[in-house]
């Protein structure tokens, strides 16, 4: 390959590799006072290399907040800068359903515009609110739309079906909906969001865990996922944090949470 040749690649490799922005979306079961500063740790580990990221289930007393402000610091001690945003306990009317959401993010990629906020829309129909955050990466924005539906046993296709709703409600906004739906992506309930131009990142991947494994199989239940806009967002590469790989057992990795990260490298058209 010749100097010039080179050049051109190296450049296209360059402007490539920085014009992508990386989502992350974890639900981290009880996020609260219980959870040990080496279990914070793990946690940091799994999720440091992404440049937002969306975590559900935060304890709605103080000590899901405290928990937050203990992962965000372990984080900041591992080569990068971090800034947080947590919400207000959701609405639910069931206090026992409550539960804050957390976004955490780099600024040096992406910063935050005005204030996160949880929609009120629907908040008598949706147990737990979504909670909302508009970030501008190099210019274009994307807002986060992060979800923990009610259990697989409450019906949580009876929140989704909202959902479509909100490009009408939002339609200024680049919508990127994430989060632990309990519903797979191929559930009848995201047909609308999917017919007015929304994919999803992931295809039968689970990301709940079992247990127990059974003949290595780990995980149990498509229920994480990420929607995005077709025209206006670009998905470059996806995965999952198999985090549990690092325990002897399922058991003694539930104490983190029962679900993995899942995140996914986006460009913004």
């Amino acid at each position: 390959m010749s100097s010039l040749k080179y050049l051109f690649y190296f450049l296209f490799v360059t402007c490539a590799s920085f014009s992508q922005v990386s989502v992350c979306s974890w639900n981290i079961m009880n996020l609260g006072k219980s959870k040990s500063d080496s279990e914070l740790n793990i946690m940091a580990n799994s999720i440091k290399s992404y440049d937002i990221i969306a975590i559900q289930e935060v304890v709605a007393g103080y000590g899901g907040s405290l928990a937050v402000s203990r992962l965000v610091s372990i984080l900041n001690r591992k080569g990068a800068k971090w800034e947080y945003v947590i919400s207000n306990p959701t609405t639910s009317s069931n206090p026992s359903s409550r539960e804050r959401y957390a976004i955490i993010w780099k600024p040096s990629i992406v910063k935050k515009t005005g204030n996160c906020w949880l929609d009120q829309h629907y908040q008598k129909e949706i147990d737990r609110e979504p909670y909302m955050g508009t970030f501008l990466y190099k210019g274009k924005s994307f807002t986060i739309v992060s979800f923990h539906a009610v259990p697989k046993k409450k019906n949580p296709a009876s929140e989704i079906k909202y959902f479509k709703f909100f490009p009408n409600l939002y339609p200024k906004l680049n919508l990127i909906f994430l989060g632990d739906f309990n519903c797979p992506q191929s559930h009848s309930v995201f047909f609308p969001i999917k017919k007015i131009g929304f994919l999803s990142v992931f295809k039968n991947q689970k990301t709940s865990l079992r247990q127990k494994c059974i003949n290595n199989d780990c995980l149990a239940s498509e229920y994480d996922n990420i929607f995005y806009k077709v025209n206006k967002v670009k998905v470059l590469k996806s995965g999952i944090v198999p985090f549990y790989t690092l325990f002897k057992s399922v058991k003694e990795a539930r104490k983190i949470s029962d679900h993995i990260p899942i995140w996914c490298s986006i460009q913004l058209k």
